[in-house]
């Protein structure tokens, strides 16, 4: 390199080092608030106002916008979508500071809290906490992160604990308490009471009825979907499971069968099935019913039925609804269900009902002897 291309470089480094001491740095603020309630929403705007004119007070300081999310749990990251995104803007250079309220704002999880952190302090990105007063970026910001992460975490932890003591004794009243958001057939009233939704109930009475009359699960959801009649979920779609739900609700005949689930982890808010880990509180006669108690205990008994239905070899045949008599015609000899199909005779095709055990080539070495009955014949005596 000749003297003058090196007085050209040297010049255009020391140009460039000056604009870089000259940049404002780029700041950002996160914000959260724990519920979705009126009163934390409109908290949440005043802290936007806030940051913003904490960060432009700043001379040496671009405010780099503000991230928010609202009515998520801190312990719950995978849900937090604002903060997510100002991670992934500090990793790709677009925020280097950020400043948000306190460690419980920021994470309750000890371990995610410490692994945002380290991943920030790797980029060169400080994290300030207002309330504590900690830079993260100064010596004894680890240590002092540490232990407030910790304190955070008990924090959550107690409070998950007292919200459980608090429904557990509203269990033991009696006190029903149910998220209409997602239940079909019914609303609550200003008094947190279930009432019944008219349009709604139509579907829960028409999905009893139908599943009664013999149809299987996939022919009720089918039919719902032709009608265009959405799921309480707002899908399009019926599943199988959505439906066996709703027949088994205790809810519709007007009881309430209280802590079905359970959280085990107050961090992931995971919650399993109760299968003894806590009591059961069941409330009868606690809102208006939808459908008579005979016709629920009836639905009972034709799932126990269909779910039961077996060979003479003790092999579980899968229910089918098809048609007016499947599935609930049985062979005298061998116990097996008769299954409709088509007869050749003399070229011409007729409807007969057939044993299975007959019928399948996997099944004939049963060799069950029950003759083959026309339909017409089978129907005939049936009426």
């Amino acid at each position: 390199m000749g003297p003058l291309r090196a007085s050209i470089y040297a010049a255009r480094r020391f140009r460039e080092s000056i604009t870089k001491k000259k940049r404002k740095r780029r700041v950002a603020a996160y914000c959260r608030v724990s519920t979705a309630t009126e009163d934390q929403l409109v908290s949440l705007e005043a802290q936007k106002a806030h940051y913003e004119e904490y960060i432009t007070a700043h001379p040496d300081w671009e405010y780099a916008g503000l991230y928010y999310d609202e009515g998520i749990s801190g312990t719950k990251k995978e849900i937090r979508p604002a903060l997510m995104k100002l991670i992934a803007d500090c990793e790709d250079g677009s925020v280097e500071y950020i400043v948000t309220k306190s460690l419980s704002r920021f994470a309750r999880n000890t371990l995610d809290c410490l692994n945002y952190i380290r991943k920030l302090k790797e980029k060169i990105i400080p994290v300030f906490f207002e309330k504590e007063g900690i830079n993260t970026m100064d010596a004894k910001g680890e240590v002092l992160l540490t232990i407030m992460a910790s304190l955070a975490q008990q924090e959550s932890q107690s409070l998950s604990q007292n919200v459980r003591l608090g429904l557990q004794y509203r269990y033991q009243q009696g006190k029903v308490q149910v998220c209409t958001n997602r239940f079909l057939g019914y609303d609550k009233d200003e008094e947190g009471k279930l009432i019944i939704n008219p349009k709604e109930a139509e579907v829960v009475r028409r999905i009893f009825r139908e599943y009664l009359e013999g149809k299987s699960y996939h022919e009720i959801g089918k039919g719902l979907t032709a009608d265009g009649i959405k799921t309480a979920a707002g899908s399009d779609y019926w599943l199988a499971s959505t439906l066996r739900k709703i027949l088994r609700n205790e809810k519709y005949i007007g009881d309430a069968l209280l802590q079905k689930t359970v959280t085990t982890d107050f961090l992931t808010k995971k919650r399993v099935e109760n299968k003894g880990l806590v009591p059961q509180y069941y409330v009868e006669g606690s809102h208006e019913p939808i459908i008579p108690k005979k016709l629920f205990m009836c639905v009972q008994e034709e799932m126990v039925r269909r779910a039961n239905l077996a060979t003479s070899t003790g092999k579980r045949r899968v229910y089918s609804g098809k048609y007016a008599l499947s599935s609930i015609v049985y062979c005298a000899h061998c116990g097996d269900v008769f299954q409709r199909t088509h007869w050749n005779v003399h070229g011409r095709k007729k409807i007969v009902w057939r044993c299975v055990s007959r019928l399948h080539k996997r099944d004939r070495d049963i060799a069950c002897p029950a003759r083959t009955v026309m339909e017409a014949d089978l129907h005939a005596v049936v009426v």
